[in-house]
């Protein structure tokens, strides 16, 4: 143990040489923190904490306690490897890409993703992944595994097939389960297709399962086949699996993306982290309109009410303007970025303990409306990032969040309207969002329609992907929000934030719940 004394002294030595002056309770709490290590690895903390102050770009050179205190959490104690981060956003073209291989009966992972447009075998070629992906899990699930335990034997078991089997033979075929995807390869007419070929679906007698069955989607089919045709009598989704069953399959491989290797979310040194953080918290917004007064109004009583004390992040989803300004769209959103630079500067606690994360709308400029969607252009972006620094993150539509060991996904897209338009079968009852929850999850994606409703760039579908599940996915929507909770994993939508009465969704990672919050009506 190391004397209190010396260890502050050691402190205030460390960050008068970065150029910063230290308040004696910052120093003592720190002092605190770091009495119990070895003299080399307290070193190692200060420098790491020191480094992570200088990032913050903080107004004056005077150190409080709060600065400390934000700055270890972050940091995060002693026991932190260089690749374990708290916090970290991960834009949808860094995301790596999973591979099944079914001879080896293994995942494999890829990252080598150099540009957007890819050759022209990678339109299949995404399709027939998520097809492999897909497959393999429902081969594994209690209904069609092979292999039974003697506490299975009395229930019903089906036996999956391939198109290949069913297109060879002449005679009738009863009991038939077949896993495909639904396309209309003519007009008017529905066909199941997997890798080994397509057949023709007749589906005057069909009963739906609950979910939304879209175009491009991949259904299990239940029925019988005769003259070259399947009859369907049911149609199912495929079968969701939990992280938890999901994960030995993987290993310790890195399937969410970021700087580390191995999967975080097995880190004890971030679990510690998460779970001490009781009070953390992440906000989510959809279509902020910067250029609305009334809206700005509400944000600024939002960030006062956090000043005191800082969520997480705030993610703010578009569009960020309330309507087009044609040529000059971009000048506009420039504008209403530097306005709200301007709003939050004051809260000096919440610009420097919080990360404001930016995820564009199918509106806000420059891109097409394709999946994924890149950040918002440097161009219209830098006078913000200059006054508010590392604060302030622009990424990707869709991104994913990972906080500790928990792996968020968020998507800014009008989900709800687009899966219930495209329907082959609007649901004869249930909630529209318990069946779109089912439907994403069971689908592997966050976008199971055809090519022709939401263009997908071919060699990065798997930014779309939900597979393994992950803890959160938040979709931002102009649906009534609402949240939703399906094989442990939470389905979000904040809804319209200008439209809703200024309602949004809190999520606590340490309690792995979500909280309706809305700004007061000052008017009422």
């Amino acid at each position: 143990m190391s004397d209190s004394k010396e260890v502050r002294l050691e402190i205030n030595n460390a960050f008068k040489l970065s150029g910063f002056t230290i308040r004696r309770e910052a120093s003592s709490f720190l002092a605190e923190q770091l009495s119990g290590l070895s003299n080399k690895d307290r070193i190692k903390v200060i420098d790491k904490i020191t480094a992570h102050i200088l990032h913050q770009c903080l107004s004056q050179p005077v150190l409080e306690k709060e600065h400390l205190e934000v700055a270890y959490r972050e940091c995060s104690s002693a026991g932190l490897e260089e690749a374990e981060t708290v916090l970290n956003v991960i834009d949808a073209f860094n995301v790596p890409k999973i591979s099944y291989d079914n001879e080896k009966k293994k995942f494999s992972i890829d990252i080598s993703k150099n540009n957007i447009y890819a050759a022209p075998k990678c339109k299949a070629q995404f399709l027939i992944d998520r097809y492999t992906m897909i497959w393999q899990r429902t081969n594994r699930n209690k209904l069609f595994a092979k292999e039974m335990l003697p506490s299975m034997k009395n229930e019903n078991r089906f036996q999956l097939r391939k198109i290949e089997v069913l297109l060879s033979t002449s005679r009738k075929v009863d009991d038939v389960v077949v896993l495909g995807l639904l396309t209309q390869l003519t007009e008017g007419k529905y066909y199941l297709e997997d890798p080994t070929g397509s057949v023709l679906l007749n589906m005057s007698q069909t009963r739906y399962h609950s979910g939304l069955f879209t175009e491009n989607s991949y259904v299990l089919v239940e029925g019988y086949f005769e003259d070259k045709t399947l009859h369907v009598m049911g149609l199912v989704l495929p079968p969701s699996e939990t992280r938890a069953i999901t994960l030995p399959y993987f290993g310790n491989l890195n399937t969410f993306g970021g700087k580390s290797k191995t999967l975080l979310k097995n880190s004890q040194n971030l679990l510690k982290i998460e779970q001490e953080n009781e009070d953390g918290m992440i906000i989510f917004l959809s279509d902020v309109w910067f250029d609305n007064l009334k809206v700005m109004s509400k944000l600024k009583t939002l960030f006062a009410g956090y000043d005191d004390f800082p969520p997480i992040a705030i993610v703010f989803m578009g569009e960020f303007l309330s309507c087009p300004y044609g040529y000059e769209h971009s000048t506009q959103l420039n504008a209403a970025l530097i306005n709200l630079a301007d709003i939050i500067m004051p809260f000096a606690k919440l610009r420097d303990s919080c990360k404001f994360i930016f995820v564009p709308g199918r509106g806000d400029p420059a891109a097409a409306n394709i999946l994924p969607r890149p950040p918002i252009p440097n161009t219209i972006t830098k006078q913000i990032c200059e006054k508010l620094g590392d604060s302030v993150i622009f990424t990707t539509n869709p991104c994913r969040l990972q906080y500790c060991t928990q792996e968020i996904v968020v998507l800014r897209q009008d989900l709800v309207t687009k899966m219930c338009r495209n329907a082959i079968h609007f649901p004869d009852a249930g909630d529209i969002p318990d069946h779109l929850t089912k439907t994403l999850l069971s689908q592997c994606t966050l976008s199971p329609l055809s090519l022709g409703v939401q263009p997908v760039f071919w060699k990065h579908a798997d930014a779309l992907s939900l597979y393994p599940m992950p803890d959160l996915v938040v979709v931002g929507d102009n649906f009534p929000p609402y949240s939703r909770s399906y094989q442990n994993c939470l389905v979000v939508n904040p809804g319209s934030f200008p439209r809703t009465q200024f309602s949004f969704k809190v999520y606590v990672p340490a309690s792995r719940t979500i909280e309706d919050s809305q700004i007061p009506n000052e008017d009422a």
